[in-house]
């Protein structure tokens, strides 16, 4: 038990530990979390509020590559007829087809896109130059008929001629890619073919530069039964 002169004691000694920290409260800084004034003495947990749930914003920058095509357009091995040598390039252009002959009558073929009303032609050509995201200069054709389109246009994902071009001939036409596959099968270019970003890539590793290249009017399909077999296609 303790006498009136100790409990007189311990009281004193408490009352100097609440103002040492009172005065060191008041003299830190204002944002700082207060001290408790009996520091000896256990303190109850303190619960943190739980953080905000954050949503993931779906991303939007799509190029299309993952377009689905019709099975048709779709790139597969078929039964093809044709007494071209393997490793032409035959282009079906009433048909939307480009065929890459690997002769004993199969061929790859690709769906395509190709020259809308008045700008399509046909001839026979070669391959002069490969490119890989080739740049875009529009030729001085294009451009008094679209004047607003750019003088020139760095070779990516944003550019009209996809990841891949090989260029025919001496002409202004060029098979090459696309950064909008949704027209692929359809007429709309002025006189260039073009393929997925995928399909043309493809190609472009098959072919090497002089490979012959024809391309059919709208007014002859190419020389294939009508009903093609689809006979495999595995490669990537």
């Amino acid at each position: 038990m303790l006498g009136i002169s100790g409990f007189r004691s311990l009281s004193g000694r408490l009352l100097a530990v609440a103002a040492l920290a009172l005065m060191a409260n008041a003299a830190s800084p204002a944002f700082a979390a207060p001290l408790p004034l009996f520091p000896f003495l256990p303190l109850p947990p303190v619960q943190q509020a739980p953080e905000p749930q954050v949503q993931a914003i779906p991303d939007t920058n799509d190029d299309g590559a993952s377009t689905e095509l019709p099975a048709r357009l779709k790139r597969q091995i078929v039964n093809y007829a044709t007494r071209e040598a393997p490793g032409t390039i035959v282009i079906d252009t009433p048909n939307t087809y480009l065929y890459f002959v690997l002769g004993n009558g199969r061929a790859v073929r690709y769906g395509i896109g190709v020259g809308r009303d008045g700008f399509t032609w046909s001839g026979v050509q070669s391959i002069t130059r490969k490119a890989e995201w080739p740049n875009w200069t529009p030729p001085a054709e294009m451009i008094a008929r679209q004047p607003y389109l750019p003088r020139f246009m760095v070779g990516g994902p944003g550019n009209p001629l996809g990841a891949r071009a090989m260029y025919l001939g001496g002409t202004i036409y060029r098979i090459h890619g696309t950064n909008a596959p949704n027209t692929i099968g359809t007429r709309v270019s002025s006189g260039c073919i073009r393929l997925t970003n995928a399909d043309v890539s493809d190609l472009y590793s098959r072919v090497r530069v002089g490979t012959k290249v024809v391309v059919l009017p709208m007014t002859r399909r190419a020389d294939i039964p009508v009903r093609s077999q689809t006979i495999a296609y595995n490669r990537e």
